[in-house]
């Protein structure tokens, strides 16, 4: 198939996101949100949809969950043209930006289109326009509180600063690793930054390898598919941008300094600048070359033998962040850190009994492949319409079912009955204490009411926290990284509590959430609070997301003991609630 385009997966979704939204603004809402379905799948792919495509064909498409005869006819269209008919029509119809629009909180399809039909607001800059003269809380079913949540939304959206999320940027960068290990030239290849430290998000990506080949290796390099613009282009280093917007380093280093390097542009700064302080104290220069005693190279081929001529112990990257970790590394006293492949469990999996794209028994299928001991089925409850959220009956109902695979799976999966009930804003559940009794494992969430002032947020939390079904609180702070932020909680407080009523707080491991931050991790667990790593799955395709959720904690400082889905079952049901 000479005719298919060299086009990335994130491409593709972003122009079926788009059309997703056009089709919600034309209110054909059923296929905004079969698209909208199909999307979860086609995100957390490992695969190129073009691979898939040459390999299968159109039927290839159409084995990725909830990709359906239509949209696999679509992807198919974009592969052989590089956009869709479809789509470039409604572009020229409704002339509006919905890739930066539609990142205000607030700002969903059916408030695009209304501004787009009665104002004529096409991108970010003539909404805030609208917004601040008032424009906006005149249109009808819009009001004050409506203007002042964009105005607050666009303020959120300047001051995040529009960085790639780690968990959907991971697979373009390791494609460019994977690209560069192709070269014969090279001899050590690893990415530095903030990627290595496994930050929530990535500015740019900072790749160093060792070559005798410099300029060769520049050369293959600016060959690679989707550059839009290169920065600069030197003997030992050049800079570019991909189509994508992400800046992209590469550095070309000396073998002997490849570890002192490896140091220096994984940071962080602060981090950086702590070590160098050390090694003035003891006499030597520190920089990205190597230590140095006066003229004297003395380390710099690996980052162990670096730490160890400063008396330190090899930190490891996620905990570089100048948050007492090298005075632990002096005393060796650095945490034995959570490791990925530690977890035995994911407490938080939706199905297609609510919102998620897969059956009981076909997460639970995908949950034994990833060697998961156990898995809880938390679907929705009643008062999140949205979702189909499950009432009384029907958790009952899902209650037999569980039971049925349990039999079916014995030996291989311990299936726990579940929810994801709502915290309502008084904090009450939405389910009966008399249901939630009868379940194995209860999550609580806060999915409405983001604004309430901080005193009665924080009761509605303790609230859910004193009720002696809730086992754990899901994603706590609400936030959804760079679209919106946390709700206003007296943490302390909840830290507090939640350690003395053995409730567990989540880090959900979904790559737009990673909540709760790492800094609020380090401070919980101080309190003595314990944890789970969930995927928050919404289909089989999500387990992987497990692996952000892990940075994330180690991030935190977690180690093994302090995460409770890392532990033996029984353990596990023996010290929640």
């Amino acid at each position: 198939m000479k005719d298919i385009k060299d086009i990335s997966n994130e491409e593709i979704c972003k122009i079926l996101r788009e059309l997703s939204i056009f089709y919600e603004i034309k209110d054909i809402e059923f296929k905004s949100r079969a698209i909208d379905k199909a999307l979860h799948n086609i995100e957390a792919l490992d695969k190129n949809l073009k691979d898939i495509y040459l390999e299968k064909g159109i039927d290839g498409l159409k084995e990725i969950p909830g990709v359906g005869e239509g949209i696999a006819e679509r992807i198919e269209e974009i592969l052989k043209t590089g956009t869709l008919l479809e789509y470039e029509k409604y572009k020229k119809e409704i002339p509006i930006d919905i890739e930066n629009l539609i990142k205000i909180e607030g700002v969903g399809p059916k408030t695009i289109a209304a501004l787009w039909q009665r104002l004529k607001i096409k991108n970010v800059d003539e909404l805030e326009k609208a917004a601040k003269e008032h424009k906006i809380c005149k249109l009808e079913r819009f009001g004050e509180k409506s203007e002042q949540k964009i105005l607050k939304g666009i303020e959120f959206y300047k001051s995040s600063g529009q960085r790639f999320l780690l968990g959907f940027i991971e697979p373009t960068v390791l494609e460019i690793k994977e690209y560069l290990q192709g070269f014969k030239e090279i001899k050590k290849i690893e990415i530095a930054g903030s990627f290595r430290r496994r930050k929530e998000t990535i500015g740019d990506v900072d790749i160093l390898v060792v070559s005798n080949e410099p300029e060769k290796v520049v050369e293959k390099f600016l060959k690679m598919k989707n550059i839009a613009y290169i920065y600069a282009k030197g003997d030992t280093k050049c800079s570019i941008k991909l189509e994508n917007g992400l800046d992209v380093d590469l550095r070309i280093v000396e073998e002997k300094s490849f570890g002192a390097a490896l140091m220096y542009f994984t940071g962080s700064k602060e981090h950086n600048i702590e070590l160098r302080q050390i090694a003035i104290k003891k006499g030597y220069k520190l920089n990205e070359y190597g230590l140095f005693k006066d003229e004297k190279f003395i380390a710099g081929k690996t980052e162990e033998e670096v730490y160890a001529k400063l008396g330190l112990e090899w930190i490891p990257p996620e905990l570089r962040e100048a948050k007492g970790e090298i005075v632990a590394a002096q005393k060796g006293e650095l945490p034995k850190l959570i490791d990925y492949d530690d977890l035995k469990g994911d407490l938080q999996v939706q199905t297609n009994w609510t919102d998620g794209s897969n059956s009981i028994e076909e997460m639970v299928k995908a949950a034994i492949e990833m060697n998961l001991e156990y898995i809880a089925i938390t679907d929705h409850t009643k008062s999140l319409a949205m979702t189909g959220g499950l009432d009384e009956k029907e958790i009952l109902k899902q209650i037999e079912e569980i039971k049925k695979l349990n039999e079916k799976y014995k030996g291989k999966i311990k299936i726990l009955t579940g929810a994801e009930v709502n915290i309502l804003p008084d904090g009450s559940l939405d389910i009966k204490d008399e249901i939630l009794e009868k379940l194995d494992f209860v999550g609580a969430s806060v999915h409405s009411h983001f604004n309430l002032d901080r005193n009665k947020q924080t009761k509605r939390i303790i609230k859910a926290i004193e009720n002696p079904n809730v086992d754990c609180i899901f994603h706590l702070t609400t936030r959804v990284i760079n679209r919106r932020k946390e709700i206003d909680i007296d943490l302390d407080t909840i830290f507090k509590l939640a350690a003395k009523t053995k409730t567990l707080l989540e880090i959900n491991a979904y790559p737009d959430r990673l909540d709760i931050k790492d800094v609020y991790i380090l401070e919980a667990k101080k309190n003595g609070v314990k944890f789970v790593i969930d995927s928050d799955a919404h289909s089989k395709m999500h387990f992987k997301f497990l692996k952000y959720g892990i940075s994330q904690a180690r991030r935190g400082w977690c180690e093994k003991g302090d995460i409770a889905n890392a532990w033996p079952l029984e353990k596990f049901l023996k010290f929640k609630k």
